[in-house]
């Protein structure tokens, strides 16, 4: 019998990734231009120009050597400092290079910290809904995942909420914002909250209790939405970052983990960080897309294409009877499904070659997943689709 959470995966794999299949023999069956695929967040709009200049100038002039060989397992110090800088100018932080780790992702740089920090049995918090994942990360660290409730017309946290699911083994919380898969953005108000929250327990229990921002969406947000920065309000506060979203660049499997001075236990976690980044086997994160990402820090997607996705999606969908909040930020619809089953929701959009994901899988039954990080002329195609679906379950 092979590894029982493996067994485990092959049952119940991602539901994300099992749309995006169906979506694949879909296409192969009735056409691409006729499959409306909305399973995954993979980005539609084109890394900056930067990028290829840059990449293409460090191939041709860059020490082949150093390039492809090995480096501590942090990463090239001259790029950590380089994003070290670039947070220090933007956010009023004063990292140094010590304080960034490189990592294979965020979901490389979530498994690292939760590896550095979790012992067998500890629990670790996060807010429904939540990428799944989420719960394959601590079950590697032989945590617990422990699920806290939001505010159900909102999805926003709720403190008092978070404060009742807190127990001693409580060893972290993991913060999304802007979230997967509600679009959610977290205010200065509530994050102020969250970390008195988190400041009482660790009084209360002589524990340390982590803050793991995951922050791959960063960058995407909309109508003047502003992302606190994590790291400004509670001293316990380890950041997660990708370049999936913010430059396009998912496949290259690059980001970091900031881990600041102030951790408790900060002399332990920052080595430990990399021992973890050694033994999970990254050994390090990609060493060309490391010293690409190194000098375009300032370089930018155009968030307006995805606004504007999310704008005519909006639109249509509510003006068809659909429910939904409008998201400030990421590039997700999180749609009530009608008559409450989501799965049932799902099967029937895809008579109309509409794929799209349960939200069970997010840990918020009830509701459907669309990622609009897709080419508009598509969604002008789906709409006929979707009106047909509204007028099925009666909404119009």
């Amino acid at each position: 019998m092979i590894n029982s959470m493996i067994l485990d995966l092959n049952r119940n794999g991602s539901a994300i990734r099992a749309m995006f299949e169906e979506g694949t023999k879909m296409a192969k069956e009735f056409g691409r231009e006729n499959v409306y695929d909305y399973s995954l967040g993979n980005p539609s709009v084109v890394p900056p120009a930067e990028i290829r200049e840059t990449l293409l100038d460090i191939v041709a002039h860059e020490d082949e050597n150093v390039l492809h060989g090995y480096m501590n397992n942090a990463g090239f110090e001259d790029v950590r400092a380089s994003i070290a800088d670039h947070l220090n100018k933007e956010f009023g932080t004063a990292f140094s290079a010590k304080n960034i780790l490189m990592t294979v992702g965020a979901a490389g740089g979530l498994n690292v910290i939760l590896k550095t920090l979790v012992n067998p049995g500890d629990e670790v918090i996060t807010f429904a809904p939540f990428f799944g994942e989420y719960r394959n990360y601590v079950r590697n660290a032989d945590g617990v995942l422990v699920i806290a409730a939001t505010d159900p017309d909102t999805f926003l946290p709720v403190p008092e909420v978070l404060a009742s699911v807190i127990t001693p083994k409580t060893k972290a919380l993991i913060v999304n914002t802007p979230n997967n898969p509600t679009g959610v953005v977290y205010s200065e108000e509530l994050i102020v909250k969250i970390a008195d929250v988190l400041r009482a327990k660790e009084a209360e229990y002589g524990t340390s209790i982590y803050l793991i921002a995951d922050e791959p969406y960063r960058e995407l947000v909309y109508d003047g939405a502003t992302v606190p920065y994590l790291t400004k309000y509670y001293h316990n506060t380890v950041v997660g970052y990708s370049y999936s979203k913010s430059l396009s660049l998912p496949g290259e499997r690059i980001g970091y983990l900031v881990l600041p001075d102030e951790l408790d236990d900060a002399d332990e976690i920052i080595p430990g960080a990399a021992a973890a980044n050694r033994v999970l086997g990254f050994v390090n994160a990609p060493s060309l897309i490391q010293k690409v990402v190194g000098r375009c820090q300032d370089a930018k997607v155009d968030v307006e294409i995805y606004n504007r996705n999310r704008e005519l999606l909006y639109g249509k969908l509510t003006e068809y009877g659909f429910s939904c909040i409008k998201p400030q930020g990421a590039f997700y619809l999180f749609v009530k499904a009608p008559n409450g089953d989501d799965k049932a929701f799902v099967a029937a959009a895809k008579k109309y070659h509409i794929l799209m994901v349960a939200g069970t899988g997010f840990g918020g039954p009830g509701y459907v997943r669309l990622a609009y990080c897709v080419s508009y002329d598509m969604i002008e195609r789906s709409l006929p689709g979707f009106k047909a679906l509204a007028e099925e379950y009666g909404l119009r």
